[in-house]
C-alpha cells in the first residue's frame, strides 16, 4: 500500500510550538489557574505550575506555534525535495500555511504527512487555528469524515505495524534507519529558550526544515528507496 502513494502528492511538515507568555507569571489569574488544572496529573509533586510552564508549548491551549515548515517533492525524476518554513506572527504563519493548502495540496489525492502527526501536529494546527478564528483548510477539517477519509499520513504509526502502544521517536526512528539525525543542533526542549532568550527564529526554522527532511527519509526508507542527498533538498 505505501509503495503506491505519489510521493508529489504529499506535504510533509513539522510545527515547533513555545508557551504563550515566557513567564508564567505574565498569564492572568485565571490563565494560571487553568494551567495548574490543566497539568495536575502530568506535574510531579515537587512541581508548581511555574516550574512547569516551560512545557506549556505541547498544548494548544496554552501554546503557541512559531514556525511550521513543509517540504515536498515536485521533480520524481530529479529526486528534487522543497522546503520552505513558515515563521512570524502566528496568525499570519498559519494563514499562509492555510493558503499553502487551499491552492497546492486541497486535491482528493493530497496527504499530510508528519512524525506523530495524528497525536500532535494535525489537531495542534487546527485547534490554534479555531482559537484565533482562521478558517481551517480542507485537509485539516475532519468533522463528519470517515476514518479512512482522513488525508493524513503518520510516519510513527506507519512504524507501528498495527502496536497500538508503540511510541517511537524521531531521532530513534532515523538512528536505527541509518538516516542522518536532524537533532544535530538543539531539540525541542530548547526551542522555547531559543525563541525566548535568543529570540533566533531562523535557528528554529532550521531545526524544523531538518525534521521535515527527516521524516521524508523515513518514508523513502519504508519504500525501501533510496535517501535524499543534499543535491536533491532546494531551500526556498
Amino acid at each position: 500500500m505505501i509503495s503506491r502513494l505519489q510521493l508529489d502528492h504529499i506535504l510533509f511538515l513539522d510545527i515547533e510550538t513555545v508557551p504563550q507568555q515566557e513567564q508564567f507569571t505574565d498569564l492572568e489569574d485565571l490563565d494560571q489557574q487553568l494551567y495548574a488544572d490543566k497539568t495536575k496529573y502530568q506535574r510531579k509533586d515537587d512541581f508548581t505550575p511555574a516550574a512547569f510552564y516551560d512545557r506549556a508549548g505541547i498544548w494548544a491551549e496554552f501554546g503557541k506555534i512559531v514556525c511550521i515548515s513543509v517540504g515536498y517533492f515536485v521533480d520524481r525524476s530529479q529526486r528534487q525535495f522543497r522546503v520552505t518554513s513558515f515563521t512570524g506572527d502566528e496568525v499570519q504563519l498559519l494563514t499562509d500555511f492555510a493558503t499553502l493548502l487551499d491552492e497546492h495540496f486541497s486535491k482528493r489525492s493530497h496527504l499530510l504527512c508528519a512524525h506523530n502527526g495524528k497525536e500532535f501536529d494535525f489537531p495542534y494546527i487546527a485547534r490554534r487555528m479555531i482559537i484565533l478564528g482562521l478558517d481551517l483548510p480542507v485537509k485539516l477539517n475532519l468533522f463528519g469524515k470517515k476514518p479512512w477519509e482522513i488525508p493524513h499520513l503518520d510516519t510513527m504509526e506507519l512504524w507501528k505495524f498495527g502496536d497500538y502502544k508503540h511510541f517511537t521517536s524521531l531521532k530513534l526512528m532515523t538512528r536505527i534507519l541509518n538516516i542522518p539525525s536532524p537533532k544535530d543542533d538543539i531539540d525541542g526542549s530548547q526551542v522555547r529558550d531559543v525563541y525566548y532568550m535568543e529570540n533566533d527564529i531562523e535557528r528554529i526554522a532550521r531545526y524544523c526544515e531538518k525534521d521535515v527532511i527527516a521524516v521524508a527519509q523515513i518514508m523513502l526508507r519504508l519504500r525501501n528507496e533510496d535517501l535524499l542527498t543534499d543535491e536533491h533538498i532546494v531551500y526556498k
